[in-house]
């Protein structure tokens, strides 16, 4: 195999009704080396995951058949976690934590500049796919292999979507280290929530029940600070963990 060869260009499906909109998405991405393919509707966009299996979809919240949050909870519920980036016109904060919470990685608002998509498109492929470099990381019986994206928990697979991979990741690699809620979301979803962190709670909440259901807790909160992996070997450890699982809980159960 020759030393020089060029890699395959990353995969995009992009997902709208409007042929003005879609056309014009396709080409900037078409330009900057991506293997762009479209859909128009919601059930367009199930069957083109399945047929292309892209490395991103950029996904239009309205469509005429179903909405994209559905579409991302039908690719969730098919262990499918290809990354979704939401384009849409809804600009509200609530709509923005609704389409993260459906397994989103990002979300861009109608009228876009194409270099700011372009640009959120890059980033959403670099967190979703890393440096290139797979590593096997480990605390206590948590492993996680970046070679296959792989979580075990004592030796149980453990499924989980894009965006959990890419928060328990960070835990895992500042593992007994207090990470604050602003670093996690800047790190996990490079976004700006306006100081919103619902959706980093709800998350949260989504890891306890996969990573701590079957052994002691390593997900904790340390109140008024963030959230850490650690061995549970303090009574006040213990506290703040069931503290903050009811406080993430109740966020999901509200979103």
């Amino acid at each position: 195999m020759p030393t020089n060869a060029v890699p395959a260009p990353h995969r995009v499906l992009v997902v709208d009704d409007e042929p003005s909109i879609s056309d014009l998405v396709a080409t900037a991405l078409r330009f900057e080396g991506f293997d762009v393919s479209t859909a128009s509707t919601g059930n367009g966009a199930l069957e083109a995951v399945e047929l292309s299996r892209p490395d991103l979809v950029v996904l239009d919240v309205m469509l005429p058949d179903f909405d994209g949050f559905e579409v991302a909870r039908r690719l969730a519920a098919k262990g499918k976690s290809v990354p979704v980036l939401f384009l849409t016109a809804r600009d509200a904060t609530d709509d923005k934590v609704l389409g993260l919470n459906v397994g989103g990685d990002d979300y861009v608002t109608k009228p876009f500049s194409l270099a700011e998509l372009v640009a959120r498109v890059h980033a959403v492929l670099r967190r979703s796919h890393g440096n290139g470099h797979g590593t096997r990381i480990s605390f206590s019986d948590l492993e996680m292999d970046d070679d296959t994206r792989e979580v075990f928990r004592g030796g149980r697979l453990i499924e989980l979507t894009a965006t959990e991979y890419r928060l328990l990741h960070y835990l895992l690699v500042n593992a007994r280290k207090v990470l604050s809620r602003a670093q996690l979301l800047d790190h996990v979803w490079d976004y700006d929530f306006g100081g919103d962190s619902g959706v980093l709670e709800t998350y949260i909440s989504y890891l306890r029940k996969k990573v701590d259901v079957d052994g002691p807790p390593l997900i904790h909160t340390v109140r008024g600070v963030g959230y850490t992996i650690r061995l549970a070997n303090r009574p006040a450890d213990a506290r703040s963990t069931d503290s903050g699982a009811r406080s993430a809980e109740a966020s999901a159960d509200a979103s």
